[in-house]
């Protein structure tokens, strides 16, 4: 147990250092992650609905902070390339993403052409229950995304390094809250850039709630 959580611990950082410099990327993140939380809450209750909000806010959000906002350019801090860290990422990179997202937008097709899905489901009558059903089939590809990509990872890394993957990956709303609940007010000051990755993540949040709490008593005083 206490590899698995060391390795969790690297991988949540090597995510956070390499992934996550940009405050606009870390407040899109916020926005996913509190989305996904709404998903979770849904997810037993009312699937259809919670895979339509993982896939039309979260997922979105989350990935137009990497696509358009995060800088492609040599990392100094991390002293890498773009290209290294793709290379090395443990889950979807930005190519494996778009694989993902082209089937993603694409999989109403099938369900259009036939109402049916060779059999899955009733024939929609309304416009509701076929958004319904793409949102059940999204489920469906959430769920083998991850799997997908989990067992490839026991192949090429190992069982427990997929297994660790997989559960940054459901716990990673948690993480993001706590890491990046500041970054819009950091944003609105026009800090654009996170100045702080040459610290572990972690301690990066505690000292900024620390300097945070410092300007407070400085403005009382």
């Amino acid at each position: 147990m206490k590899s698995f959580l060391q390795e969790l611990k690297e991988q949540r950082w090597d995510d956070h250092r390499y992934y996550h410099h940009s405050r606009i990327n870390q407040s899109l993140h916020l926005v996913s992650a509190i989305s996904f939380l709404c998903a979770y809450a849904l997810a037993f209750s009312d699937p259809a609905t919670a895979a339509l909000i993982g896939w039309l806010i979260a997922m979105p959000a989350r990935q137009a902070g990497h696509f358009f906002f995060e800088p492609r350019g040599y990392d100094h801090i991390n002293d890498a390339t773009h290209e290294h860290k793709e290379e090395i990422k443990v889950g979807y990179n930005l190519n494996r993403k778009i694989v993902l997202l082209t089937v993603w937008a694409l999989s109403p097709l099938p369900l259009y052409l036939d109402p049916t899905l060779f059999g899955m489901f009733e024939p929609h009558r309304t416009a509701g229950e076929f958004v319904r059903h793409v949102g059940l089939m999204w489920l469906v590809l959430g769920i083998a995304g991850l799997l997908f990509r989990t067992v490839h990872l026991f192949f090429i890394k190992g069982v427990q390094s997929g297994l660790v993957w997989m559960t940054k990956i459901l716990t990673d709303p948690f993480h993001d809250i706590k890491l990046y609940y500041k970054a819009p007010l950091y944003l609105l000051r026009g800090e654009m850039i996170d100045p702080r990755h040459a610290q572990h993540g972690d301690e990066a949040v505690e000292e900024e709630e620390e300097e945070e709490e410092l300007r407070e008593q400085v403005g009382r005083a």
